[in-house]
């Protein structure tokens, strides 16, 4: 480890902070571009199934088919448009409805013989299966709450089977923004921490000043450590205002502790640095810098994280690769923190994957930084 000068390391800092201040990339990337991101994923990515498109064709018109076809208009899950069935075929075909029932012509009649089911067609679009899934489990949810209601008009008894109540803990309204914004958290601050610091020494071969700082008593530890720390300021600061913007624009819960949070912020925002700063000392070039960073930092976090896609359903390889990225525990920590509190349990195995991959990063990077022109 290089000796390292209170003094010199002060001033690299200052210089850094004032090339910080006066370069408005670094603002962008720090304030503007989180809060862009935050609002794309948070209100473009919304897996909550509600007021799907549904299409009616009512072809009975006895009371128990009206009723039933009142129900569905009714419902909170679909938003119901009412036609023929070439006229829902088309609009099917078309995209403006995601699938369309038939009550058939002696839907009422085999109701009111006393029997238990009555025909109910359903057609939707094959090309989005979970939204069809989401159709078929929804009608039959309506068709069970439209019977037992009829039964309690008519005075009947009816065939109960299991009362299955649903509950949702750390997220009783089961609102999908709530945990997909700690994944789109986790995201963004991959892509920050990483940007940050891809440019800065790169930025430094490319302007020639980084010839003077070899020329310089600067040792390798005062150069790393004078890159390292503006920037973890500025990402911790840039990860308080994404965290202040989710809890108090877009309704999400903070169950957890500030210092939990931050934490887990910094072991993660660490290694995203130190990503960013072993970039740069290998490309030496500000362009093939950032294509690197978003290349080998922002896929991997948006498709391996578990941010938006369910780790649990990817193929063994990709699943074990998974483990390997420090994005996996930032989403765990950060929808642990926001959703369920601190759960120690769940954190400290994080906090010390995510340590050990910051200490890797950094040594990485201190082992290509440059100290002789010819290196």
């Amino acid at each position: 480890m290089s000796p390292v000068s209170p003094r010199r390391l002060k001033a690299l800092c200052v210089k850094e902070t004032r090339q910080i201040l006066r370069d408005p990339s670094s603002g962008i990337i720090a304030f503007v571009l989180p809060l862009m991101l935050l609002v794309i994923f948070g209100y473009g990515i919304n897996l909550d199934a509600s007021r799907i498109r549904l299409g009616l064709s009512v072809e009975d018109g006895g009371q128990a088919a009206a009723s039933f076809a009142a129900q569905l208009t009714g419902s909170t899950y679909f938003e119901v448009f009412p036609g023929s069935r070439p006229e829902l075929d088309a609009m099917l075909e078309e995209g403006r409805i995601r699938g369309y029932a038939v009550l058939a012509r002696d839907f009422s009649r085999l109701l009111e013989e006393g029997r238990d089911t009555a025909p109910i067609q359903i057609v939707t679009d094959g090309a989005e299966p979970n939204t069809a899934s989401l159709i078929e489990a929804f009608m039959r949810n309506a068709w069970q709450d439209w019977r037992q209601a009829r039964a309690r008009d008519l005075g009947q008894d009816i065939a109960q089977g299991a009362d299955i109540r649903v509950r949702y803990w750390f997220n009783p309204a089961a609102v999908s923004r709530h945990y997909l914004i700690p994944g789109s958290i986790t995201i963004i601050m991959t892509v920050i921490g990483a940007m940050l610091t891809s440019l800065v020494v790169a930025r430094e071969w490319e302007r020639g000043t980084m010839e003077a700082l070899l020329a310089s008593p600067v040792t390798r530890t005062e150069l790393l450590l004078s890159k390292l720390l503006p920037y973890y300021v500025l990402g911790m600061i840039s990860m308080a205002v994404v965290a202040l913007a989710a809890v108090h624009f877009m309704g999400v819960p903070f169950r957890g502790s500030v210092p939990a949070l931050v934490v887990v912020t910094s072991v993660f925002l660490l290694s995203m640095l130190g990503v960013g700063l072993l970039i740069s000392s290998v490309m030496r070039n500000q362009f093939d810098s950032a294509q690197t960073t978003l290349n080998a930092a922002f896929l991997p976090a948006v498709m391996l994280s578990g941010a938006f896609f369910v780790i649990a359903s990817m193929p063994a390889p990709l699943r074990a690769l998974t483990y390997l990225l420090p994005p996996r525990y930032l989403v765990t920590s950060l929808q642990t923190i926001f959703l369920a509190g601190d759960v120690w349990e769940v954190l400290v195995p994080d906090i010390l994957f995510m340590t050990g991959t910051s200490v890797l990063f950094l040594a990485l990077a201190a082992l290509k930084t440059a100290r002789r022109l010819d290196e």
